[in-house]
C-alpha cells in the first residue's frame, strides 16, 4: 500500500477544521524547505537539514514575536537565552540531527551574510533529533551547502513533503519509521479566521504507547506483528523508545512573546494524545511564533496587537491538534528504511492501521 497522509487514509483526529493543505504553509509567509541526503558511500547516511522561514526572506528586517517551552531537556534548540531576553525571531529556523546543529547554525549565519542581511550579529535557532541507529552520524556528512540547499528551496502556501524527508530523514517514532510531519487548524475569534500550523520532527516514544484517537494502535500492532526493529548484527541495540521530538508551531494570530510560550506549551497536549511521555532521555523542546505582528529591525517603537487571554483556549486547542496530527503524518508518510549495519525499521502500516481504526472508531472515518 503507497504512503498516504492521515486524513488520505479516511482516518481523522480532534474536531477543528484544517487549513486548505493541512500543513505549517497554511500559515500566510511561512516557507519550509528540506536537504535529504541518503546515501551508502563513503558512508552511510541517512539525514537532512528541514529550514522554516517564518516570513520568507523578510525575516532579515521585519521580526516576528515568539516563545517556547522544554517538555523534557535532553536536547537541543540553540538561541534560545537571546529569545527569551528579548522575544524577537529575525532568522529563519532550522532542524537536523544532534551531531551537525553548530552546522546549520553557523549556515543560517553565512546566509545572512550571503544575503546581506543588516544585523550587527546573528543567533540562529536550530534544534535536532538523534539519527544515528539508521545513520552513520560520526561521519558528518551534513555540509553547509546542504544546509544553504535547504533555506534556498524553501516554499510557502502549498503542500510540502513528509516522512523521510529533511531533518526527519532518519528517524525512528514508537518504533515504527518517523521523521517530518506538519498540520494545521483554523479557529474564528472575534469574526477573525487564524490558522495555527505545526511542523515536527518525531523520533520519540514506546510502541505500546502509540495512540491514535485514543486507540490503542501501538498495542494492536506489536513488535509480533511488525518487528520494532531488525539488525544485521545481533549484539546491535535496538534503537531507543525515549528519543526526542521537535515542534514548531506558527500563527497569524496576533501574540505577544508570553503568549507565544504558552502557545508553545499545548504541544505537549498533542505529543501526549498520540503516546509521549517526556522520558528522562527525550529532548522535547517546542517553539510558536506569531506572524501577526511586525517589529522592523530599525523602529524604535512598534504598534503592536495582541489576542485577548481568553481567546487563547481555541488556539491551544489548534496547537495540540495540529500537533497530535502532524505526528500522525510523519509516521503515515515514512516508508520502511534501512540504513547502518544492516539495521532496519518498519514503517507503520497503514493498511492496518485502518482495520484497527475500523473496529475502534468506525464513526470517526474522514
Amino acid at each position: 500500500m503507497s504512503r498516504a497522509r492521515l486524513r488520505d487514509l479516511g482516518l481523522k483526529v480532534g474536531t477543528l477544521p484544517p487549513g486548505p493543505f493541512n500543513a505549517i504553509t497554511d500559515v500566510p509567509g511561512v516557507k519550509v524547505g528540506y536537504s535529504t541526503v541518503i546515501q551508502d558511500s563513503p558512508r552511510i547516511a541517512r539525514t537532512g537539514v528541514t529550514a522554516i522561514w517564518p516570513r520568507g526572506r523578510e525575516i532579515w528586517t521585519d521580526y516576528v514575536f515568539a516563545g517556547t517551552f522544554s517538555f523534557n531537556g535532553n536536547g537541543e534548540m540553540t538561541g534560545l537565552p537571546w529569545l527569551a531576553e528579548q522575544g524577537l525571531l529575525g532568522a529563519p529556523i532550522g532542524i537536523t540531527n544532534t551531531y551537525q546543529v553548530g552546522i546549520v547554525r553557523d549556515a543560517i549565519t553565512a546566509l545572512a551574510v550571503r544575503d546581506g542581511a543588516s544585523q550587527a550579529f546573528h543567533l540562529p535557532v536550530v534544534a535536532e533529533t538523534y539519527d544515528g541507529w539508521l545513520s552513520d552520524i560520526q561521519a558528518f556528512t551534513l555540509t553547509q551547502e546542504h544546509a544553504f540547499a535547504a533555506f534556498d528551496s524553501a516554499v510557502g502556501g502549498c503542500a510540502i513533503a513528509e516522512g523521510n524527508v529533511g531533518g526527519g530523514t532518519g528517524m525512528i517514532c514508537h518504533e515504527f519509521k518517523g521523521g517530518t510531519g506538519t498540520a494545521s487548524r483554523v479557529v474564528v475569534e472575534d469574526g477573525e479566521r487564524y490558522t495555527v500550523g505545526a511542523l515536527v520532527q518525531a523520533n520519540y516514544g514506546a510502541r505500546d504507547l502509540l495512540r491514535v484517537d485514543g486507540v490503542p494502535v501501538g498495542r494492536e500492532i506489536g513488535p509480533d506483528v511488525v518487528p520494532a526493529h531488525r539488525s544485521g548484527k545481533s549484539a546491535v541495540p535496538p534503537p531507543t523508545t525515549e528519543g526526542s521530538i521537535i515542534v514548531v508551531l506558527a500563527t497569524n494570530a496576533p501574540l505577544i512573546p508570553i503568549q507565544c510560550q504558552r502557545l508553545a506549551r499545548r504541544a505537549t497536549t498533542g505529543l501526549s494524545w498520540v503516546g509521549g511521555i517526556g522520558a528522562n532521555g527525550s529532548g522535547d523542546i517546542f517553539i510558536a511564533f506569531s506572524t501577526g505582528n511586525h517589529v522592523g529591525q530599525n523602529d524604535r517603537i512598534s504598534n503592536v496587537k495582541m489576542i485577548a487571554p481568553d481567546a487563547m483556549t481555541s488556539l491551544f486547542r489548534a496547537a495540540a491538534e495540529a500537533t497530535e496530527e502532524a505526528i500522525l503524518n510523519a509516521m503515515c508518510m515514512a516508508e520502511t528504511m534501512s540504513g547502518r549495519d544492516g539495521r532496519t525499521i518498519h514503517a507503520l502500516p497503514l493498511d492496518l492501521l485502518q482495520e484497527v481504526m475500523g473496529r475502534y472508531r468506525p464513526e470517526r472515518r474522514a
